[in-house]
């Protein structure tokens, strides 16, 4: 399936969410997600100011720092752009991510514990990204170093996605002691 057919159109809001993984000296992983909103257009602001187009409107930074089994150990947030002066009053809040593990309830726990006047919109929604570019860039290299051991349980994320389907031919191929026949009907 193809995008939609294009139309005559003009740029309004630019959302840029990225994430980069580090494998630290201390046998730990860093997380940095950066959130950045930009309008293409200037507008006023309540101080008679203006706000100009390409300028962030949000600019937030979430760093977060687990261990080898995804549980968090340390967590942190900084404010580089936002509207109001006590958006990052919040901030110190998301210390709350700690103990949390980013492939078991996460999700679920952040909404319980940072929903609302509990937390940042744009930080919490940076941590939905979390979990799979945690898998993404610490489960490959963990692998390096378990080549050649029978892995005796089966991986979390077959079941995960369409492509990981225990009954799919990714999991047939890749992961073969955990292919499971599909079901004829």
């Amino acid at each position: 399936m193809s995008l939609p057919e294009l139309v005559a159109r003009i740029p309004l809001h630019k959302r840029s969410v990225t994430v980069e993984v580090f494998e630290r000296a201390d046998g730990l992983w860093d997380l940095d997600a950066e959130l950045i909103d930009t309008k293409a257009y200037t507008f006023p602001l309540s101080n008679g100011s203006e706000h100009l187009a390409g300028q962030p409107v949000h600019h937030m930074l979430l760093r977060i720092t687990v261990n080898s089994d995804y549980l968090i150990v340390d967590a942190g947030v900084h404010y580089k752009a936002a509207p109001y002066a006590v958006c990052d009053t919040i901030a110190q809040s998301y210390q709350k991510l700690i103990g949390l593990n980013l492939i078991r309830g996460f999700r679920h726990e952040v909404r319980a514990r940072l929903a609302g006047k509990h937390g940042c919109t744009h930080v919490t929604e940076l941590t939905n990204v979390l979990p799979t570019a945690a898998i993404q860039g610490i489960a490959a290299r963990q692998r390096r170093f378990e080549r050649g051991q029978e892995q005796e349980t089966r991986p979390f994320y077959i079941d995960g996605c369409h492509a990981l389907r225990a009954d799919g031919v990714v999991v047939r191929e890749h992961y073969p002691k955990w292919y499971e026949k599909p079901e004829t009907v």
